[in-house]
Formats: structure tokens, sequence, C-alpha cells
């Protein structure tokens, strides 16, 4: 029996001081030198540790205070003052949120889930998977919980085509040989972000992750060099019809293929330059995404991975979203019966734990993730890479050493959080929650169905 599946964590500290929500505002003038100043009552000694980073002009008061504003509130003359933090605000975007960003600093520095003891504050609808709940009624049965192992439930998924059947002779023996498959214990794949200050050190760091958490690394073959030689088989290169590579490994086992008009000839080429590795076109996700995907089928390739934008929205209509796209296209295999046959991946603006679960839900085998992994590393999603300007954070000069276990951990806490919805929704084998959309609600379906049953207003009506 195989062993159960478990990635352990541990803490790994931050290189640099996280910049926070909010800081402190401490005014001197019109102090009434109480003999007893709620700086020195402070419970976690804040003021007393204060001090200034001169490499990162950071007040260490931000970054140790606990938000319990026992000193907001005891100060007789309220000079002391907890104000949002303008730099927190100002990173990221509206999709990668400070709060987003946060979470997952967090995350790949303890290991464990985010937990919010207030609750959530915020709205229950929004764009994207953000109008998606998930079904979790058994939630009050704790014999289905994953973490503390009183029974078990299997994250694993299988890459590749299921047999449709197997054929015998008459001796036993069978006819053909099946297709391959490949097991991996996360359905999540690991990918070199679009954009980063990182360098083959990092890249480094990220394959020895994925080594140690059994799943793979996405990454173009130019990036392929010789410090990752040592790990070729947790490696997922990307290629194109037009710049195929020279030089072969043999230990690659899956490879991933950009789409474009001569992808056909494109996976010719590579099942001889790769014979025993699989083959995965990196599609689009754009209005056509069905049409596609059935031709794809045709042509022999039965791994497609549903791309979507960096923020999540589809090309050519920035109003529907991943989740869309990739129901839209399980949709269509299963209608023409092709379903069970392909292995479909989803990627594009995946950014919490829930997204991977969500993106399963909708329709797909498994997910890419990007952006996180290099958020991992304390990247604020500044953008400064991108027009070349030094990383605030200096992430080319951490060790990969580092990388690797600041990427477990994230993962870590990614996989106990699948492991708690799973639980909670009374699931013990994630292949099975592929396609349950009757597991979930979906915002715009029950709206129409609420108001539509109200009929149309139109102008001049009146509404009583």
């Amino acid at each position: 029996m195989a062993s159960k599946y478990m990635i352990h964590t541990g803490p790994v500290p931050h290189r640099f001081k996280p910049v926070t929500r909010s800081g402190i505002m401490a005014w001197e003038e019109g102090c009434l030198r109480c003999a007893e100043c709620v700086k020195d009552q402070c419970i976690y000694n804040v003021f007393d540790k204060r001090g200034l980073d001169p490499d990162q002009m950071i007040d260490s008061i931000d970054n140790q205070c606990m938000d319990c504003l026992r000193c907001v509130q005891g100060c007789p003359k309220e000079l002391i003052h907890k104000s949002v933090n303008p730099e927190f605000t100002s990173m990221g975007d509206s999709h990668w949120s400070p709060d987003i960003i946060a979470s997952l600093w967090y995350q790949a520095e303890t290991g464990k889930i985010p937990v919010s003891g207030a609750g959530y504050p915020g709205p229950f609808s929004g764009p994207g998977f953000d109008s998606m709940w998930t079904d979790m009624s058994e939630i009050i049965r704790p014999t289905r919980d994953g973490i503390h192992g009183r029974e078990y439930i299997s994250t694993g998924v299988d890459i590749g085509e299921t047999p449709w059947e197997l054929c015998f002779t008459e001796n036993g023996e069978m006819k053909s040989e099946p297709p391959g498959l490949i097991h991996i214990p996360l359905p999540i794949i690991m990918r070199v972000p679009s954009f980063g200050s990182y360098n083959k050190e990092t890249i480094r760091g990220w394959a020895m992750a994925a080594e140690r958490l059994g799943t793979f690394l996405a990454l173009p073959w130019d990036m392929n060099t010789d410090p990752l030689d040592c790990i070729p088989g947790r490696l997922m290169p990307l290629v194109s019809s037009g710049s195929m590579p020279e030089r072969v490994n043999n230990k690659i086992e899956i490879v991933e293929l950009l789409w474009d008009e001569n992808y056909e000839k494109a996976i010719g080429e590579i099942g001889k330059i790769f014979p025993s590795a699989l083959i995965c076109v990196k599609l689009p996700l754009g209005n056509k995404a069905e049409e596609m995907a059935l031709s794809l089928w045709e042509s022999g390739c039965s791994i497609i991975n549903l791309e979507a934008g960096y923020n999540g929205r589809m090309e050519g209509d920035g109003s529907r979203f991943l989740k869309e796209g990739v129901r839209s296209v399980h949709k269509a295999l299963v209608e023409a019966g092709l379903r069970d046959r392909m292995t479909i991946f989803a990627s594009g603006g995946l950014a919490m734990a829930e997204h991977v679960a969500k993106s399963i839900i909708c329709g797909a085998d498994a997910v890419f993730v990007d952006f996180p992994i290099l958020i991992a590393l304390e990247c604020r999603m500044c953008g400064r890479c991108k027009e070349g300007l030094p990383c605030p954070v200096r992430i080319q000069e951490a060790s990969s050493g580092w990388v690797a276990a600041r990427t477990i951990n994230i993962m870590g806490s990614w996989h106990n959080q699948l492991l708690e919805l799973m639980g909670a929704m009374g699931i013990r084998d994630i292949r099975r929650l592929r396609g349950e959309a009757g597991r979930a609600i979906f915002f715009e379906d029950i709206e129409k169905e609420i108001f539509l049953s109200l009929g149309e207003v139109g102008e001049g009506y009146e509404l009583e």
C-alpha cells in the first residue's frame, strides 16, 4: 500500500521585514508624562524593541505591533494612533491585492493555514472565483478530517489519456501497450512566472521543491540550463513549433507545446525528440477554446492547458474568467464523450488555495501555479523588474535552499487547505471533485433564478 502523502513544513523566516497593513503614529507634543505610560505597558514590548532598519528605511514598530489597540485606547491624550500604511495599499493590483500578497507571505513563512480570528469582513461576491461558493455541508463530521489523519483523503491525479478499453489475445496478453500515464500526488504543477527578479539559483530552488513535492516545474526550454541537469525528471519544458530543442534528455517525462497553427507538425517532431514523454498543449483560453480542444483530440493530443491571462480573464473577452472557460470546455468534452480520455489543466490568475479546488470543480484535473511561488519569496508585485529597476527585496540573491523551503511551505499550506475543504465536502478523492458543479453555488446562476422570475422591467414601469 502506498504511503500517505504529506508535505512537511517548518518556519522559514523572511529575509526582509514585510510591509504591514497598519502602522503606529505616536505624537510627543501634548504628552502628559504619565507615570505609567501606555508604551511601557505594551505586553509585546513593541516600543522597547523599536528601531529603524537603515537598509529598508522601515520602523520596526509597525512590524512588531500585534494590533491589540491597547496603547491607542489607553493614552489619556489620544496621542497614539493606528493608520493604514500607504506602502501596503500600493502593493499589487486589483487582482493580486495586498491582502492576498500578505496571506501568501504568511503561508510561505509558516507553512500554516491563514486564519482570520475576526471573521471574513469582505463582500460575499465579486469577479472570477469570488462569485463561486463551495458546498461544505459535511463540515460537522470530524471523521473526514484529512489534516489530522483520522481519515485519509487523496489529492493525487493522473495525467494522460485514460484507456477506453483493454484488448487481450487468446493467450491473455495485451494486444497493444496502453497509453502512458503520470501520477502526481498534488493537483498542482508549478510554473516559472512570466516576469520577476529571479535567476538560475531561484529556478533551481523551485525545481528542488518540485522534486520534494513529487510534482513538476514548467519552464521555457531555454531556461533548462546546466544547474538543473541534476533534477531533469521534475522539469516540464515549454517548446514551440519554431524553437525545437536540439539536445535530448531522456528523463523528461512531459513536454508542454505552445499552441499555434503548426501544432500538428510540432506534435510529431516532439514525439521524435522525446519519444517517451507525454505532450501537453498550452491553449490560450478564448472564445473558440471548445472547438480548439476538440481539434487537439483529433490530432492525437490528450492533455491541454487552458491558459487565462495574468488576472484570470479570458483572452479577447475581459468580462469572462477562467472558471467560465474551463466549465465551457469541460462540458463540450463531456457532450463529445471524450472527457474521461483527456486531461485538462487550468492556469492564469490562480492566487489562493481555494482557486485550485474551484478550478477542479469547474472541470479541470489539475492547475498550473506561477506568481504565488514568486510572492512566496517576498515579491511585492510592484512591477519594478519589468521596467529594469532593482528588486526591493533582491530575490535574485536568495539561496536555492531558502527558495525551496519557502515554496514547500506555501504548497504545504495549500495542500492542507485542500484537505480541509474536501473533508468538509465529504469527498475522499480529489478526482471525484472534478466537474462536480452541483457541489458549488454560482452567483450568476442564483441571480438569474431569483430575478428572472420577476419579469422584465422596461422604461416607464413603476415598481410598487
